[in-house]
């Protein structure tokens, strides 16, 4: 092993302990995945690319290479965009998917002009602030994230490009659940350890915070003139919850959930582009 991995994990090691640390009456860590070597390996590559502008660096210079079609619309957000099959949700549509799976906003704001502006949409819809209320990138204010929407609007606005502002959908503790009513399985049973247990959604996403957030983003469409599309209301069950119907997992939308995004964004885009 180098001296450079090693100081590297060193480093973890030592973000790793909090302030104040005592001797443990128990031994209770964390779980440590496999091959922790690798896993530092992954991290540093990771970090080379923080806002992964690489994801979509090639498809982006081929799409410049051609002319754009007068109604090219594009797709920002996270894995709820990503995930999204939108050739088979719109048909015929020149749409282009730049969802990338985690991804908060202050990640999207950095990945406007390359795969965004220089694609020379029509409009934009944007999807994004669950990862940041769940703060996949570290803690945020809502101003912080309020300020990253207004200014992925305004440099869309700034290059004749209509913005589709989206809300937040709602989450659920429906699979998680289930996977605490589930028997438990002997010991032994099955293969790759354990079953997986499923995330509390509602401790990660407080649905005060979507809620907020959403409010804001209404208002805010309306002022600068771009469109809003309310996901929440489409999607939501009596409980406040993502509806079990629409996701497997309590965050993600299934086919079903794709199905009820679509029917409301397509007279969003509509109005946008003034069809």
């Amino acid at each position: 092993m180098t001296t450079r991995p090693l100081l590297f994990l060193s480093a973890l090691a030592w973000a790793a302990i909090p302030a104040g640390a005592q001797i443990a009456e128990e031994f209770n860590p964390p779980r440590a995945n496999c091959c922790l070597i690798n896993n530092a390996r992954a991290l540093a590559d990771q970090l080379q690319d923080w806002n992964q502008l690489s994801r979509y660096h090639q498809a982006n210079q081929q799409l410049k290479k051609q002319a754009a079609p007068a109604n090219r619309v594009v797709f920002m957000g996270d894995s709820i965009t990503d995930f999204w099959n939108l050739e088979e949700s719109f048909p015929g549509k020149p749409y282009v998917n730049r969802g990338i799976g985690g991804q908060t906003t202050p990640q999207m704001l950095v990945r406007m002009y390359p795969d965004v502006i220089e694609l020379k949409p029509a409009a934009m819809v944007v999807l994004a602030g669950t990862n940041d209320v769940a703060r996949n990138t570290g803690p945020e204010t809502a101003e912080m994230i309020q300020q990253n929407i207004m200014a992925m609007t305004e440099l869309a606005q700034h290059h004749g490009i209509k913005v589709v502002l989206c809300s937040v959908l709602p989450v659920s503790d429906y699979p998680y659940q289930r996977s605490q009513n589930a028997p438990t399985a002997p010991a032994g049973a099955g293969r790759g350890g354990p079953p997986r247990i499923a995330a509390k959604m509602t401790d990660s996403h407080p649905a005060g915070d979507i809620l907020k957030l959403n409010a804001w983003m209404k208002d805010y469409a309306v002022k600068v003139g771009a469109v809003y599309v309310d996901y929440f209301s489409v999607t939501v069950d009596e409980r406040g919850w993502l509806k079990d119907a629409l996701s497997s997992d309590g965050l993600h939308p299934n086919a079903e959930g794709y199905k009820a995004m679509t029917a409301a964004v397509v007279p969003a885009i509509q109005k946008a582009l003034g069809q």
